[in-house]
């Protein structure tokens, strides 16, 4: 499902619509933690996101589509906003009302439709499927889909490359399409690094899962600074590339969420959303680490 073919043949579709991004590094951070990171700058991604590497995989393996369709809290919303300008087919965002004005915003800058009406994290799915039925659009869930987790595991193929002798990589964990194509390409190139998901602690329903060896879905939507990853459960389809291939999940306070977003904008003077950030938290909570980490800073919509 997820070979490493396929997650190259991913990279070569989506060249032309994405950057490659760069490894950012500081060494007062380097100083601080008594580590060498490297941060892959993916807050400086199209669309200020991750997101759109799987977004554009997803929309451009689709035949004609009338629409594209898509349900998120920010990123992904932006994501399939973009695909469907480069398809120049029209789209639809279903996001919750309380989700981010300034990614609902983002949203809407790229030409879609935002709709909010009565949208909340736990019906948001279908609300999805109602309108999807309704209007014929092509639907690109946000992680349980092969084609965006393939998308999403570029990050990958571009860091080993950049960074070829990295101990682990540390990534967000929401729905998992990020750390799920990621732990495919990272394990099949370089089968010795580490890879560990973080998520906050009231939202570690991955954590959860792993630890009991099936997956297990939160009973109501987290409230969390990190608004990337509020999902209830990891999808089925990431589960399965989860429990094989990712070594670790940690989960972390809001505190240390917050601190690592600090941290990584005073130091690196960049703009990070505290989803971006999550993957810096566990230094600050003296979590065991090896010494030469990756660090995927995956968002920086944000706005104080």
């Amino acid at each position: 499902m997820l070979s490493l073919e396929v997650i190259y043949q991913a990279a070569e579709r989506i060249a032309a619509y994405t950057h490659r991004t760069p490894i950012l590094s500081s060494s007062s951070l380097d100083q601080l933690f008594g580590k060498r990171l490297f941060l892959k700058a993916e807050h400086l991604q199209k669309t200020g996101s991750f997101k759109a590497r799987g977004a554009v995989n997803a929309a451009l393996q689709l035949e004609r589509p009338r629409g594209l369709l898509a349900v998120s809290s920010g990123n992904h919303a932006q994501a399939v906003a973009y695909a469907a300008y480069i398809l120049k087919v029209p789209a639809l965002i279903v996001m919750p009302e309380d989700a981010s004005r300034f990614k609902k915003a983002g949203t809407r800058a790229y030409g879609a439709e935002v709709y909010d009406r009565g949208v909340t994290v736990e019906n948001r799915e279908e609300v999805a499927h109602t309108l999807t039925l309704e209007t014929g659009y092509s639907f690109i869930h946000p992680f349980n889909d092969p084609r965006v987790m393939a998308g999403q595991g570029t990050i990958a193929l571009e860091l080993a490359a950049q960074v070829p002798d990295l101990d682990a990589v540390l990534v967000a964990v929401g729905g998992g399409g990020m750390i799920s194509g990621v732990a495919a390409a990272m394990k099949a190139l370089a089968p010795q690094v580490r890879v560990i998901g973080v998520e906050p602690e009231v939202a570690n329903d991955a954590q959860q899962s792993l630890a009991a060896g099936r997956r297990i879905a939160l009973e109501q939507a987290p409230k969390t600074v990190a608004d990337g990853v509020r999902t209830l459960s990891l999808g089925e389809y990431t589960w399965e590339v989860i429990r094989e291939r990712v070594d670790e999940i940690v989960s972390v306070p809001e505190e240390a969420i917050l601190e690592a977003q600090r941290l990584l904008m005073s130091r690196t003077k960049q703009v990070v959303e505290p989803t971006g950030a999550l993957p810096l938290a566990p230094l600050l909570t003296g979590h065991p680490l090896p010494e030469r980490l990756g660090i995927v800073v995956c968002g920086g919509n944000w706005m104080p």
